[in-house]
C-alpha cells in the first residue's frame, strides 16, 4: 500500500533492481527511443509489469552524437553494470576547441575539464558529456535484454484510447490488434498518435534550420591526410570536440579513434525532412555552404569542405529542425495514456536537452506510479506531469537563447571573454535529480491537486527550474517577435545561471 513518506522514507526509497516489492501495475511502452528504453527498465526496477511496442522490425541503433546530461545519468547508480557500461563508452579525457567558421582559432584546444574550471564550474561534476548515440542506445537495449522485457515488434500503433470505468488504457495496431494496460506510455516521438486523445496534434511550425549530420569510420579520413592530419585526436589518444561558429550558422565535429562525426546547422535548402533516414549527396552540402548568408566575403575553411568531401555515400543526413509550441497536456482525460520524451515535448539540438529531458522523464513516471500504486494510477501520472512541464518549457526556450548565441556570435564580446562562446548549461538543469524529486514532492504535489491549486501555482516545494521563474505562457510566435525585436530570446526571470 502507498503511504505518505517522511524524509527518512525519502531516502532510502531509491533503491536497486530486485528491493520493490510489485505493484501490480501492467505498463505497456509504446516505442524504443531513449524515453521508451529507460521506462521500460525503470518500471522493471520499480516492481511494474512491462510489454514494450516497436512499429519497426528492430530497434533503431544508428546515430551520431548528442549531450548527456548529468541529470539523466545519475539513476545508473542503481544498475552497477549498466553504470559501467556507460563509463567504458564514455569520451574519457576529452578535448574542445573552438574556430570562426573561416579556421580562425578563437579557444586553443583544451581538456573539457579545463573548459568547465574556466566557466566557473566543476570538473568533477560535469553538466554532461557528449556521447555517441549508437553506443548509448546499444548500452540500453542490452539492458531491456538482460531484465527480459518482451518487446514485439512490427507493431505500428494507430491509436490510442482509455477506458475510465474499468481504469484501462490502451492502443491499437495496423494489423488490428488491441492492447490494454493499467497505464499505456506513449514513447513514440513527435508524430505519436496520442495527440488526439491527450489534447490535441502539436502543430508543427517551420523554424526556417535543418541540420546536415553524418557518422562514419574515421578510417575514411585515410583519402586525405591533409584532413587527417587537421581533424586528429590529441596526444594519448584522446579525443576532441571542436566547435566552429559562423555567420546564421555552427558546427561541431567529434573525432575519435573509430568514429568521426561532423554537424552542420543550415537554413532550410527544399530537401530537408524530420526524418533520420533522410540522406542527401555531399554536393549539395558543398554548394550550400557557400551560399549561406554572410558568406560573400569569409567563406568557410577549406579544410571543412574537404572533410565533406571524405564522407562516405548516403550518410550526410539532412534533418528539418521545427518548432512545437509548449503542450501542458500530455495525459488522457482519465490519465491511463502519458506521452514522455518528444512524444510531449520536442527540442532543437542547440537546447543540449532533448535526450536528457528524456530520460528524466522515464524515470519521474516510473517512481510516480510505485509511490502511488495501483489503486492510484491516475493521480501519479498527474503529479509526474506536474513535476515535468514548467521544467521541459524552460529547457525549450533555453534552447532557443542557445540557438541564437550559435548562429549570431559577437565575436568581439568573445574575444574579451572566450565563455561567451559557449552555450548555457544552467545548473537547474545538471543538477536535478528526478527520482529524489518525486520521493521528496510527491505527496505535497497531490494535496496541491486535490485542493484545485494550479499548475503555475505548486505549493509546497522547491521548484526544479530556474529559481524564482514564474510561469507565463509563451508560444513560437512570441520567440519570433523576441527575434525580430532586438534579437535576444527573453527566458523570463529567475535565476538561468
Amino acid at each position: 500500500m502507498p503511504h505518505a513518506l517522511t524524509s527518512r522514507d525519502s531516502a532510502m526509497e531509491a533503491r536497486p533492481v530486485g528491493s520493490y516489492e510489485p505493484t501490480g501495475i501492467d505498463v505497456l511502452i509504446v516505442g524504443t527511443g531513449l524515453a521508451g528504453l529507460v521506462a521500460a527498465i525503470e518500471c522493471v526496477r520499480k516492481g511494474h509489469n512491462v510489454r514494450v511496442l516497436e512499429r519497426n522490425e528492430n530497434i533503431n541503433t544508428a546515430g551520431d552524437m548528442y549531450f548527456m546530461g548529468l541529470s539523466a545519468t545519475r539513476f545508473m547508480k542503481h544498475w552497477p553494470e549498466l553504470q559501467q557500461e556507460y563509463k567504458d563508452i564514455s569520451l574519457h579525457n576529452a578535448w574542445i576547441e573552438t574556430f570562426k567558421h573561416t579556421g580562425e582559432v578563437v579557444i586553443k584546444p583544451l581538456k573539457v575539464a579545463d573548459r568547465l574550471r574556466d566557466q566557473g564550474l566543476d570538473p568533477d561534476t560535469p553538466p554532461g558529456e557528449f556521447q555517441m548515440r549508437p553506443l548509448v542506445y546499444k548500452m540500453f537495449v542490452r539492458q531491456v535484454e538482460k531484465e527480459g522485457i518482451k518487446i514485439e515488434f512490427n507493431s505500428r500503433v494507430l491509436d490510442y484510447f482509455e477506458d475510465e470505468t474499468t481504469g484501462k488504457g490502451g492502443c491499437v495496431t495496423a494489423d488490428g490488434r488491441r492492447y490494454e494496460a493499467d497505464v499505456v506510455i506513449a514513447a513514440d516521438g513527435v508524430g505519436s498518435k496520442s495527440q488526439k486523445l491527450v489534447g490535441g496534434a502539436v502543430r508543427a511550425m517551420s523554424s526556417g534550420r535543418a541540420m546536415w549530420r553524418a557518422a562514419f569510420p574515421v578510417k575514411e579520413l585515410d583519402k586525405n591526410p591533409e584532413v587527417k592530419e587537421f581533424f586528429r585526436m590529441m596526444p594519448g589518444n584522446e579525443p576532441i570536440v571542436r566547435t566552429w561558429l559562423g555567420p546564421s550558422t555552427y558546427a561541431l565535429t567529434l573525432t575519435r579513434e573509430d568514429i568521426m562525426v561532423w554537424i552542420m546547422n543550415h537554413d532550410v535548402t527544399g530537401s530537408e525532412a524530420e526524418n533520420w533516414n533522410n540522406t542527401i549527396d555531399k554536393e549539395e552540402v558543398l554548394k550550400g555552404m557557400d551560399e549561406m548568408p554572410g558568406m560573400e566575403k569569409e567563406k568557410w575553411a577549406p579544410i571543412f569542405k574537404e572533410l565533406v568531401k571524405c564522407t562516405p555515400d548516403n550518410t550526410i543526413i539532412n534533418f528539418e529542425l521545427l518548432w512545437r509550441n509548449p503542450q501542458p497536456s500530455w495525459h488522457s482525460p482519465g490519465a491511463r495514456v502519458v506521452q514522455i520524451g518528444d512524444a510531449a515535448h520536442s527540442f532543437l539540438p542547440a537546447s543540449g536537452n532533448g535526450a536528457t529531458q528524456a530520460i528524466e522523464d522515464a524515470i519521474s513516471l516510473a517512481s510516480c506510479l510505485q509511490i502511488g500504486g495501483k489503486e492510484n494510477i491516475p493521480q501519479s501520472v498527474r503529479a509526474h506531469v506536474r513535476f515535468r512541464f514548467i521544467r521541459n518549457a524552460c529547457a525549450q526556450k533555453l534552447g532557443f537563447s542557445n540557438a541564437e548565441l550559435l548562429q549570431d556570435t559577437d565575436w568581439a564580446k568573445v574575444k574579451m571573454d572566450p565563455r561567451r562562446a559557449a552555450p548555457k548549461l544552467p545548473k537547474w538543469v545538471w543538477s536535478h535529480d528526478p527520482e529524489a524529486y518525486a520521493y521528496e514532492n510527491y505527496q505535497k504535489c497531490v494535496e496541491n491537486l486535490k485542493k484545485g491549486i494550479g499548475f503555475a501555482e505548486e505549493q509546497g516545494f522547491e521548484e526544479n527550474y530556474p529559481k524564482g521563474y514564474q510561469w507565463r505562457e509563451w508560444s513560437i510566435d512570441d520567440i519570433v517577435k523576441m527575434k525580430q525585436g532586438d534579437g535576444e530570446v527573453d527566458l523570463g526571470g529567475g535565476d538561468w545561471s
